[in-house]
């Protein structure tokens, strides 16, 4: 029977979006409930939380993923002042007539 907790979770998960929650709390809630079923029946050991704070502050001092929310900022930046449709419109009339003009804008632009 415990090698088919995954596919209930599983099952669970994809129960819960079809039935409209939100992502986060469908895989947090799905999370929660299977840790609490595991910790009452005796299947889920208590010790592995013990990881998860290293495990937590080990992500977010990741180096790679630094660089997402400035990069998310960045497109919201060239969003709301506009500089990114502005450079758009000035490359589609330089590339306009070109088969294929579009994408090559959207190369050139970023």
């Amino acid at each position: 029977m415990l090698e088919f907790i995954p596919l209930i979770m599983f099952a669970v998960v994809c129960l819960v979006l079809l039935l409209g929650y939100p992502v986060a709390f469908s895989l947090a809630g799905t999370a929660l409930i299977f840790a609490f079923g595991g910790m009452l029946f005796g299947v889920f050991d208590t010790a592995l939380l013990g990881a998860m704070p290293s495990r937590i502050f080990g992500t977010m001092s990741n180096v790679t993923l630094i660089a997402v929310p400035l990069f998310v900022f960045m497109g919201v930046m060239l969003e709301k002042s506009r500089l990114a449709e502005e450079l758009l419109e000035n490359m589609a009339s330089v590339f306009g007539k070109r088969r294929g003009g579009l994408a090559f804008s959207v190369v050139l632009v970023g």
